[in-house]
């Protein structure tokens, strides 16, 4: 009982506790309450009035029922990630793994889909051509065309062209996309409108376009390694001992090194000083490869030689024996040649300064080897020379093949064909035009009596056999050009020589000629003697039928004497004697004799000609004045001394 009372009193006491709490907290709120209506009694009482109890009960009750979905929403996704974890622990690892497989597969269709989607629209979304308008705009200023827009436009009308068919604009022909693409891309890469165009007709439109592309961007730096001095591998060593990175340029050469960085600038290091290596393209190796001249004693001349990079490399690879001729026309570019011998170490080097086109009169079959870098309007070297896009034009290109083919001729006149080894020239252009290579080649084979040679080159493609209407000779296929879009180096062009005589097509043209014209002669001469043959013999037929019937007996007793007498020395026998009998046998024999007199005539006059020559001229003089004393002359005075006799 006692324990109950007090346990009563205990919940009593906190019963009232309570209930007085509640009662000043509800108290305290009814003051807030009481004052928040009264309002607010500083200054600011007068346009200040607070807010209702309503608004920011309703504000607070959003807030909590927000944190409260929340909190909900947080717990379903922990219940489901829980649920998920206990699921993927549950299942074996190829269950796993197939379940991977087949999400992949979900995230790959989707992207297919997608794509396929993009490929729908802008296949079937054709091209349109801007209008004369538009394109009077941006030729006049007006309206300045971004680059960006142009090369997406250069992209649209590549694609177009490629299917030129299903994607053409209806009535456009593809001239007009040919001409929007040409002054696109002379716009976009600094172009002028004429090489561009040129271009287009040496490739394909998309080739066209990767070729002005690589024509923007640099060529690797390329040194060539002086074995006169040192070995590639000494001097990679002794070079990336400074820093610099390299490699070895490629398969075909035993001598390149290709540097792709460097802290310090090559062409001034001790080992450049020390005429150790050469700054060289790797396209320039092609030429003195092609030509490949061998140690001994080689005359070799370099027609157009400055700076002096092939000829150092000729006389690298002649082990500084034999002789090399090398010669430029301008005296001021033959000082880097100079300079460069000297600094490589080249004892075999002999230079100077003519003009090449007179060298095959002044030196006529000289040189056992000939090597001719032509110069030309390098359109192949444009990333080295960028004002090329602007100063050179169809005529300069037109200029320059005139002056290629006068060099060639003069240095296939000067080669030697019967030299041992030798008769073999390299022909070389730093430019992919058609006029300065295929057609100046064509040129001298039409001209000369030549023919191409392999030029020993694995890599490379082979020279245009035709080009837009005109039609090559089928060798310049042996032909090697070389693009900066293709094999990453200069464009270029070789073609390798062999001189087979000094005989020209014009000088077989000629004999044929005299041939002609003799046999004119001839003939006519033939007629002519014919003619007067018919004429001694007779006026007409009427008189040759009267002669023949009428007996001349003078010249048959005379025949008959004769015949006697040679009967009696044993020539011949009596029975050919002159009887009524064996009359026509003595007239044919007589038109025997008429015919073999002329033909031993024919034959006469044949001899005749090969005695006019000076070998046999002394000869026949000689035989002349022997044949003279014969009895052939003395015959017809015995014959006559016996008729008078008679």
């Amino acid at each position: 009982s006692e324990s109950g009372s007090e346990s009563g009193s205990e919940s009593g006491s906190e019963s009232d506790e309570q209930s007085s709490g509640d009662d000043a907290t509800s108290n305290s709120c009814s003051d807030d309450e009481n004052t928040k209506a009264k309002g607010f009694t500083d200054e600011n009482s007068s346009w200040l009035k607070p807010k209702s109890n309503e608004t920011t009960t309703t504000k607070k009750q959003q807030l909590l029922d927000s944190d409260e979905s929340d909190d909900d929403a947080n717990d379903d996704d922990s219940n489901s990630n829980s649920s998920a974890s206990e699921d993927d622990d549950d299942l074996l690892e190829i269950e796993k793994e197939s379940k991977l497989l087949d999400q992949q597969l979900l995230v790959e269709q989707e992207e297919a889909e997608t794509e396929l989607r993009r490929t729908i629209a802008k296949n079937t979304a054709t091209f349109h051509l801007p209008t004369t308008i538009e394109l009077t705009d941006e030729q006049d200023g007006t309206r300045v065309v971004p680059p960006s827009e142009l090369r997406e436009r250069i992209d649209e009308i590549l694609t177009v062209l490629a299917d030129f068919k299903n994607g053409r604009e209806p009535n456009r022909s593809r001239c007009e996309y040919i001409a929007q693409l040409n002054s696109d891309m002379s716009e976009l890469f600094g172009y002028l409108p004429e090489l561009v165009e040129y271009f287009l007709t040496m490739f394909n439109p998309s080739e066209t376009l990767e070729f002005l592309e690589a024509s923007d961007s640099p060529r690797p730096l390329v040194i060539r390694t002086n074995t006169l001095k040192t070995r590639r591998k000494d001097l990679a060593a002794s070079l990336l001992k400074r820093g610099v990175t390299l490699d070895p340029l490629a398969n075909w050469s035993k001598v390149g090194l290709k540097i792709t960085a460097s802290p310090i600038p090559i062409g001034a290091t001790p080992e450049y000083l020390s005429g150790q290596y050469m700054l060289q393209s790797a396209a320039s190796f092609c030429p003195c490869l092609a030509l490949n001249p061998t140690p001994g004693k080689e005359v070799v001349l370099d027609l157009s030689s400055a700076p002096g990079g092939k000829t150092s490399y000729l006389a690298q690879l002649m082990r500084n024996t034999g002789t090399i001729v090398a010669n430029d026309l301008k005296p001021e570019r033959q000082k880097a040649t100079i300079a460069n011998i000297h600094r490589l170490g080249v004892r075999n080097v002999i230079t100077c300064c003519y003009d090449g086109r007179k060298l095959g009169k002044l030196w006529k079959n000289r040189f056992t080897k000939i090597l001719l870098d032509a110069p030309c309007s390098g359109l192949g070297v444009i990333s080295r020379d960028p004002s090329v896009k602007v100063q050179r034009t169809i005529q300069d290109i037109d200029r320059c093949s005139v002056l290629q083919k006068e060099l060639l001729l003069s240095a296939i006149d000067s080669l030697n064909a019967k030299a041992k080894g030798g008769g073999i020239m390299v022909y070389s252009t730093c430019s992919v035009s058609v006029k300065e290579n295929e057609e100046v080649v064509d040129y001298l084979l039409n001209n000369r009596d030549v023919k191409l040679l392999d030029p020993g080159l694995d890599f490379g493609k082979p020279g245009f056999t035709r080009y837009q209407q005109k039609r090559f000779h089928p060798s310049i296929a042996k032909t090697r050009r070389f693009y900066p879009h293709v094999h990453n180096m200069d464009g270029f062009y070789v073609a390798k020589i062999l001189k087979l005589s000094d005989r020209r097509p014009s000088d077989a043209i000629v004999e044929d000629e005299e041939d002609t014209s003799k046999m004119v002669v001839d003939t006519e001469e033939t007629k002519n003697k014919i003619e007067g043959e018919v004429d001694k013999d007779g006026e007409g037929d009427e008189k040759k039928k009267d002669k023949s019937t009428e007996i001349d007996w003078g010249k048959r007793v005379k025949k008959q004497l004769a015949r006697q007498e040679n009967n009696k020395r044993g020539g011949k026998r009596s029975s050919d004697a002159v009887t009524p009998g064996n009359e026509d046998r003595t007239v044919d024999r007589g038109e025997r004799s008429k015919g073999d007199s002329s033909d031993k005539d024919e034959r006469l006059s044949k001899k005749s000609k090969v005695a006019n020559t000076p070998v046999f001229a002394k000869s026949n003089a000689k035989s002349k004045k022997k044949k003279s004393s014969n009895a052939k002359v003395n015959k017809p005075r015995r014959r006559k001394q016996e008729l008078d006799a008679m």
